[in-house]
């Protein structure tokens, strides 16, 4: 029995565990969704989000910006959301990875372990945490790895990354590096791009870090979902929505990923990265703008 049999065999469990408490739900409040919520509008957002989830753009900003966009459920049901409606895209994407992608058993299991241990463990650690410091170093860290790579695909510097896995203290970093992301997944930091980092950084392909982060998140999302489901603290019309056409958008994503050279990866990468880092500067900025708020406030509260 492989070391991939056993991952992707418990993750069906846990899946199926969300799925039959997810569908419960939605049969015993079939009358009562959500009238605000549009199901079209929330069918293409799904497959969007989820066809530009396969690449590693991550789909928790995405999903949070064009549900505040377009008004689509109210702002304190949208962490719910997020995670029941991706659940069943991201198992897929997992499924599709680790069976489709050559990855050193060992490296594989003890990664995705890490990440999750580091999410269990490492939530009480990390929200004491300034979240606004980490997001600013992570951000920079991001930036920094998207130039290296970006100039090793023009050619003026030595590329190396054609490793299926880790061996030695490379894999002890590994691991260790993917306890630390685990648990900056509970401070709001996306696990996709610093996985992706973290890969090439230590000289692995690219690809590998696809079933790695997607297997690390695919293990995370059940379990805080059925928290969700059962407090009913998530837009169940969005949610089925999303869930249901973001699997064809997995699938068709797949296909498309997998006919990309290692440099188109790598150019693709390098753009995710970017695209994390602004993300990580402007939570930041908005993280300082609300400090300077609540100081304001508490100065004028303290006059009267």
């Amino acid at each position: 029995m492989s070391v991939q049999f056993i991952l992707l065999a418990v993750l069906a469990v846990l899946t199926a565990i969300y799925l039959v408490f997810f569908i419960m739900d939605l049969i015993k409040h079939k009358e009562n969704f959500e009238k605000k919520t549009n199901f079209i509008a929330m069918s293409i957002i799904g497959f969007i989000i989820n066809f530009f989830d396969v690449f590693g753009i991550g789909s928790f900003a995405t999903g949070t910006a064009l549900m505040k966009a377009l008004k689509q459920t109210d702002d304190r049901l949208i962490p719910g959301t997020l995670n029941v409606c991706f659940c069943v895209p991201v198992a897929i994407e997992s499924f599709l990875f680790i069976n489709g992608v050559e990855v050193e058993p060992l490296t594989l299991a003890l990664m995705i372990i890490a990440a999750v241990i580091g999410a269990y463990l490492g939530a009480g650690v990390v929200s004491k945490l300034p979240t606004k410091m980490i997001r600013l170093l992570m951000g920079t860290a991001l930036l920094a790895v998207g130039l290296v790579i970006a100039i090793q695909i023009m050619g003026l510097m030595p590329s190396t990354g054609e490793a299926t896995g880790l061996h030695g203290v490379k894999l002890v970093i590994g691991v260790v590096v993917n306890f630390i992301l685990g648990a900056l997944m509970t401070a709001g930091v996306g696990m996709y791009a610093p996985c992706m980092a973290l890969v090439c950084l230590l000289g692995m392909n690219p690809i590998i870090a696809f079933p790695i982060m997607m297997g690390s998140s695919a293990y995370l999302m059940p379990v805080a979902s059925l928290k969700f489901i059962k407090e009913g603290a998530y837009n169940r019309k969005a949610s089925f929505a999303i869930a249901f056409f973001g699997i064809f958008g997995v699938i068709v994503g797949y296909r498309f990923i997998k006919m990309l050279n290692l440099d188109a990866l790598k150019f693709i990468i390098v753009i995710v990265m970017a695209y994390s880092a602004l993300s990580l500067y402007y939570s930041a900025y908005k993280d300082s703008k609300k400090e300077k708020t609540s100081v304001r406030l508490n100065k004028d509260t303290a006059k009267i």
